[in-house]
C-alpha cells in the first residue's frame, strides 16, 4: 500500500470533505508498515474497500413547528462496516452536520467498535436540525420525521443508532417510541434508552469513566499516579461531567470546564455540588459555561479563550472534533503537561497530534480513549438480548475490563523502545480486526 496515492485518489473523489480525509489520513499513515506485511490485504484491496462506507442513506425531513410553519433538514445515516457486527453509532442533531463529518465519525466509529472486543461495526449518523430552542413538542415531532424514512434500516442485528451532541434521552426515547410504533416490535434497536424501556445503568457517564479509566493506565504505564494530578477539561456536557466525576474519585483535581463562550478555572477544583451543577448548566439549553463562575466566587470566567493556555498534568477535550491545535499542543508542553488524551472524537487537530508524537509526550487517541462510551452501548444491547438489567456495579466492572483491554491493544501494537505511541496502536489494533474479518468473509 502506498498512503500517499490512495489518499491522492481520495481528495480527487471526495472534495472538501476535510474531516473525512483527516480520519483517514491518520489511520492509512499509522498503519502502512504492518499493512505491507500482509499482501494478501493488498491483494484483496482491503484499504481501498475500507476507507468508503458500505452506503450512505440521505433524506428529506419535513416537518412542522408550534406556529404551523413547515421545515425542511436533511437527514442522514453512514453505514460504514459491518464486517464484525451489526452497525452501530450515534444519532448528531446539530447545525454543523454534513457528509463529512459524519463519515469522519462512522470511520473513526468502525475502528473504535473494534477495539472494544464487541461484535459492533460502524456507522454515524444525523441531521442539521438543531433541537436548542425548539419546544418538546416540536423536538418530538422532528424525531418522529426523521425516523418515518429511518426505521427501515435499523433492527438489533442490522444498526443499532445511539445518542450524540443533540440527541439526549429525550430525543432517543422519541426516536425510539417512533421506531417501535412503525415496527411492531420492541427490540435493542437503539441504546441510551430511559431505565423504564430497556436503558442501561452508567451509560450517561459511561464515556468520560472509561477515559479516565484508560488515562490511569497510560499514567501507571509511564510511573505515574493520576491522584493529586491537576486536570484540565474542555466541554461541561455529558461526556465533560462522566470524566470530571470519575477523575475526582481517583483523587485528581479539575481545574477547568470550556463553553462556546470560553472557559471557566476553578482553583479550587470541580467537585461536589459543582460536579451536579454541571448537569443543570447543560440541561438550561443555554449551550454556556459562564454562570458557573457567577455561582462559584472562587471561579474565574475567561471569555472567548480555551482552557489550554491553563498550566495542567493532564488535559482532556471532551467537547467536538479538532478543538486543540498546534498552538494549543506547544502551549500544554511549554506549561508540563504530562498527559494528553482525547475524550472527543478526533478532538486534537493532525498539526497538533504530529507535534505531540514527534516529541513523544504520552497521547492517546479519541477512538481508544473514548471508547467507553460505545462498550457501555454494546452492554446494553447484551442486556436487551438476554433481557437482563444488570447493576450499575456490574456494568462498571465490565467498562473498567474493556478499558483495560482496550489500552493492552494499543502498547501491544504502539510499543516503540521504552515508549508507546497510542496512535499507531489504537489503528494498528481496529484495522487488523476489521481486515481479517473482511478476509474471512470474501470480496463483498
Amino acid at each position: 500500500m502506498k498512503a500517499n496515492e490512495i489518499m491522492s485518489a481520495l481528495e480527487a473523489k471526495h472534495p472538501g470533505e476535510k474531516e473525512y480525509l483527516q480520519a483517514v489520513r491518520e489511520v492509512l499513515y499509522s498503519i502502512e508498515d504492518v499493512y505491507n506485511e500482509h499482501p494478501e490485504f493488498e491483494k484483496a484491496k482491503i484499504v481501498e474497500r475500507m476507507v468508503e462506507p458500505d452506503r450512505v442513506l440521505a433524506f428529506r425531513v419535513p416537518w412542522r413547528d408550534d406556529r404551523g410553519e413547515v421545515h425542511v433538514n436533511l437527514g442522514y445515516r453512514v453505514q460504514f462496516n459491518n464486517a464484525i457486527g451489526p452497525y452501530k453509532g450515534g444519532i448528531r442533531f446539530h447545525a454543523s452536520v454534513n457528509l463529512s463529518i459524519l463519515k469522519f465519525l462512522g470511520f473513526e466509529q468502525t475502528f473504535k467498535n473494534a477495539l472494544t472486543t464487541l461484535p459492533m461495526g460502524g456507522a454515524k449518523g444525523g441531521s442539521d436540525f438543531s433541537p436548542r430552542g425548539r419546544s418538546d413538542a416540536e423536538v418530538m415531532r422532528f424525531c418522529q420525521a426523521f425516523m418515518l424514512e429511518l426505521w427501515r434500516h435499523l433492527g438489533p442485528d442490522v444498526d443499532v443508532p445511539a445518542g450524540d451532541i443533540g440527541v439526549g434521552g429525550r430525543e432517543v426515547g422519541y426516536l425510539f417510541g417512533m421506531y417501535k410504533k412503525l415496527s411492531h416490535e420492541h427490540t435493542g434497536t437503539f441504546t441510551g434508552k430511559g431505565m423504564e424501556f430497556g436503558g442501561s445503568l452508567l451509560r450517561p457517564e459511561a464515556t468520560g469513566y472509561g477515559a479516565l479509566y484508560f488515562v490511569h493506565q497510560m499514567l501507571a504505564g509511564a510511573g505515574m499516579d493520576l491522584s493529586g494530578m491537576r486536570v484540565g477539561v474542555s466541554g461541561f456536557g455529558n461526556v465533560a461531567w462522566g470524566a470530571v466525576k470519575k477523575a475526582t474519585e481517583l483523587g485528581a483535581k479539575v481545574i477547568t470546564l470550556s463553553g462556546p463562550d470560553g472557559y471557566v478555572y476553578d482553583p479550587a477544583g470541580v467537585s461536589g455540588e459543582k460536579i451536579d451543577y454541571m448537569l443543570e448548566l447543560r440541561a438550561s439549553g443555554e449551550d454556556i459555561v459562564a454562570p458557573y463562575a457567577e455561582r462559584y466566587a472562587e471561579a474565574e470566567f475567561r471569555p472567548g479563550r480555551k482552557p489550554w493556555e491553563v498550566p495542567v498534568d493532564v488535559a482532556l477535550p471532551c467537547a467536538t472534533q479538532n478543538e486543540l491545535d498546534l498552538a494549543d499542543a506547544e502551549q500544554l508542553l511549554a506549561n508540563g503537561v504530562k498527559c494528553i488524551a482525547e475524550v472527543s472524537n478526533m478532538g486534537c487537530t493532525a498539526e497538533a497530534v504530529d507535534y505531540l508524537l514527534a516529541r513523544k509526550a504520552l497521547f492517546a487517541p479519541g477512538k481508544a480513549v473514548n471508547a467507553g462510551g460505545v462498550a457501555t452501548s454494546g452492554l446494553e444491547m447484551s442486556q436487551n438480548a438476554m433481557h437482563l438489567s444488570w447493576s450499575a456495579e456490574e456494568v462498571d466492572a465490565r467498562l473498567h475490563q474493556i478499558m483495560s483491554a482496550i489500552h493492552d491493544q494499543c502498547v501491544r501494537f504502539g510499543r516503540d523502545g521504552d515508549t508507546v505511541n497510542y496512535v499507531k496502536g489504537a489503528n494498528v489494533a481496529g484495522f487488523m480486526k476489521v481486515a481479517r474479518a473482511m478476509m474471512a468473509q470474501g470480496v463483498l
